[in-house]
């Protein structure tokens, strides 16, 4: 195993137990869910405490059901839309948790990142003494779908340019961030995810979105937002940046490299993660990033978001 260094990072876990209550954005099911600080080396693992604290690594082999959500699966235990959770941890360097939960899916909270941010801020991030390895990409790896693109190639630092085409009102946005220069914590996180009122009867009727209020998404109409003001002007491609993130985790490291997408979707992006995990001559290990300095992060905590 080939293993390249740069600047040295060490693995992360939470100092301690934090809880988040809520529903399940698909299911509507009430939630109880804890992230538990882990050894380091042990990477981040759901576990269901209604079954019988069953496991369920969050690993692109473990990836279920891709449609609107991101779901885990293991021996027909499910565990859905972990992408929220998933990109908050990779956003903010925490490397091993156990996520303790007590139904199928993550509780959807306000729609975006940002309260699992802030609840990394209030208790804190300890640093443990192993080496923290990145997924260092070594030569372009590409999925296509007619008009829809995903891609990632090498590069210093953790890159995303993402372009979205949607119905009016949203239509084109692009944007551009990169994790290793602490873009997630201000630029990503709040960004919340969003949908159009005049598809509610369809996927009601495919048991989806049981549990969206206005409180935990942007409602748009064919005329605007119904619930703004939105936190960004757009905000639309940032929360696509945020799910991107959280299903590009499913490698199991954070990315030394540059992605690009246009039009993708929850299944462009585990595709992504697969042919990443199945070509081993597209990457190697290294232990930290080239050439690239972090900032000082981002006191969230002290930053006003306009909610819903």
């Amino acid at each position: 195993m080939q293993v390249s260094t740069g600047a040295v990072h060490y693995e992360q876990t939470i100092q301690s137990a934090i809880g988040f209550s809520g529903v399940g954005l698909h299911s509507g099911a009430v939630v109880e869910m804890r992230l538990v600080p882990a050894p380091a080396g042990s990477g981040i693992v759901f576990r269901r405490t209604d079954l019988d604290n069953f496991e369920i690594p969050a690993t692109g082999r473990n990836v279920a059901k891709v449609s609107y959500a991101t779901s885990l699966m293991r021996q027909s235990v499910l565990i859905q839309t972990t992408e929220h959770l998933l990109s908050a941890l990779i956003g903010c360097g925490v490397d091993n948790v156990i996520v303790e939960v007590d139904n199928l899916e993550v509780p959807i909270l306000d729609g975006s990142s940002l309260p699992y941010v802030q609840a990394f801020q209030q208790v804190g991030l300890k640093q443990q003494r192993r080496k923290r390895e990145y997924l260092k990409i070594l030569k372009d790896v590409e999925v296509r779908d007619g008009a829809k693109f995903i891609g990632v190639y090498p590069g210093e630092g953790y890159t995303i340019d993402y372009m979205i085409d949607f119905p009016s009102p949203i239509g084109q946005e692009t944007f551009r961030g990169d994790l290793a220069t602490g873009d997630y914590m201000a630029q990503i996180a709040p960004a919340r995810t969003f949908g159009y009122k005049e598809d509610e009867p369809m996927l009601r009727n495919m048991g989806l979105i049981r549990g969206a209020s206005d409180a935990c998404a942007i409602i748009l109409t064919r005329q605007g937002v119904v619930n703004g003001p939105l936190r960004f002007a757009d905000e639309f491609v940032r929360h696509k940046v945020l799910d991107l993130i959280g299903d590009l985790a499913l490698a199991g490291r954070r990315i030394q490299g540059r992605v690009v997408a246009e039009r993708a979707g929850h299944a462009m992006h585990t595709a992504l993660v697969q042919r990443l995990m199945r070509d081993r001559s597209a990457w190697e290990l290294a232990f930290g990033y080239d050439q690239v300095e972090e900032q000082a992060p981002v006191r969230l905590l002290e930053m006003t978001v306009a909610h819903a």
